[in-house]
């Protein structure tokens, strides 16, 4: 079978243009010819928080990247679409995010749909519908793409709710669910005394805890500071390590960071993190935190399992569908009380051998061939 993936991708950066490299390269294992079409242009520089869209980091090997989708080029999309229809495809996969995307995608699928001899089957891989960070002509827009799709693969049940609520009777069977698989594409973990000296964090820190990831609001930080100036994890001397490009306005977490005296307590690294440092940051930790105050589903999750480390996460979204409470993890409420505790509980009773254990056993839940085989309606 002949699969098009559209989708971000190298030389692009970030988790969506990974795990769509990852997934295609389990594509072509299961023996499938693939093609990848990518973003020449992404996001206008003016609309992009970070510093650069693009890695320094080596392209997959082995796959065939075509860097042409212009986001705000109707005239480009159109050339994309014959382009895509030239290639005869069975399957179109297409990777969908945020609802910016949403003219571009849904008129590329269309016009493909139209220029083509062939019929194609269209398939959305839908990370979100609707984005946790709300802008106008969100819902118009995300209903201009879903209605250009055949079906979809969501890996949160919410977002799976959130697609049938634009497509009134659509069958159930084409919202499949399918949970992100884990990433194994970061490497070995490393000895976490040789990880910690990596980060300067020293020998007497015998306590930390990992949020991991691009800082944006909705991803809790703040709740995190908040509850590591709870007094139990100050005597238990409990520090976090925070690693990742910030998105929103930092100086809020400075002030809360000098407001309760967690300067010693607090290891930042505040940068966009290359592949091949991944592993080293979640190596160095014992827990991976993950605060958010929403959420569809977290690839940091699957990282975490990547590293079998276990995980606090929020009771929001799809999060408790990928960390079993008492066995993977725990899951909390949203709140700084709630996340000190489950922090204070893992290190005050020794729970790291045993949530270990049960992450090694819900790590195999996740993987990318039965992502592939719900994509191709299997």
């Amino acid at each position: 079978m002949k699969i098009i993936v559209l989708s971000p991708a190298h030389p692009l950066r970030g988790g969506i243009a990974a795990s769509s490299e990852r997934l295609a390269q389990e594509f072509q294992t299961e023996g499938h010819e693939v093609v990848v079409y990518s973003f020449s242009l992404q996001y206008p520089s003016f609309l992009f928080p970070g510093k650069t869209q693009f890695t320094d980091d080596p392209p997959p090997s082995g796959l065939l990247i075509k860097t042409c989708l212009n986001s705000i080029n109707p005239f480009n999309w159109l050339i994309v679409a014959r382009a895509i229809a030239r290639e005869q495809p069975d399957h179109v996969i297409v990777r969908f995010w945020m609802p910016f995307i949403a003219p571009c995608l849904g008129t590329v699928l269309r016009a493909a749909r139209w220029f083509s001899t062939k019929k194609f089957q269209i398939t959305a891989l839908v990370d979100n519908i609707i984005p946790h960070e709300k802008r106008f002509g969100d819902r118009p827009f995300a209903r201009y793409f879903v209605r250009a799709c055949d079906d979809f693969v969501v890996m949160s049940k919410s977002v799976g709710r959130e697609i049938a609520a634009f497509l009134p009777g659509i069958a159930p069977e084409h919202i499949r669910f399918a949970p992100h698989p884990v990433y194994d594409i970061y490497g070995e973990p490393m000895l976490q005394s040789e990880a910690r000296a990596r980060l300067g964090i020293t020998p007497d820190v015998q306590r930390v805890v990992l949020f991991f990831g691009l800082i944006r609001p909705y991803k809790g930080l703040d709740l995190l500071l908040h509850a590591l100036a709870d007094q139990d994890l100050e005597r238990l001397n409990v520090h976090a390590l925070v690693a990742g490009e910030c998105y929103s306005d930092w100086e809020q977490y400075e002030q809360l960071i000098a407001r309760y005296g967690l300067s010693d307590r607090v290891h930042l690294s505040v940068r966009f993190i290359p592949n091949d440092e991944v592993s080293t940051y979640f190596s160095a930790s014992d827990l991976v935190v993950q605060p958010y105050k929403t959420a569809t589903q977290s690839g940091i999750s699957q990282i975490a399992y990547q590293f079998e480390k276990p995980m606090v996460v929020t009771n929001v979204g799809g999060l408790p569908e990928i960390v079993t409470n008492g066995v993977s993890g725990y899951v909390v409420e949203p709140q700084p009380e709630a996340i000190a505790a489950a922090i204070r509980h893992f290190f005050e009773n020794s729970r790291r051998e045993a949530i270990v254990a049960g992450v090694r056993a819900e790590k195999n839940r996740f993987s990318w061939s039965y992502l592939v085989q719900a994509l191709l309606g299997k």
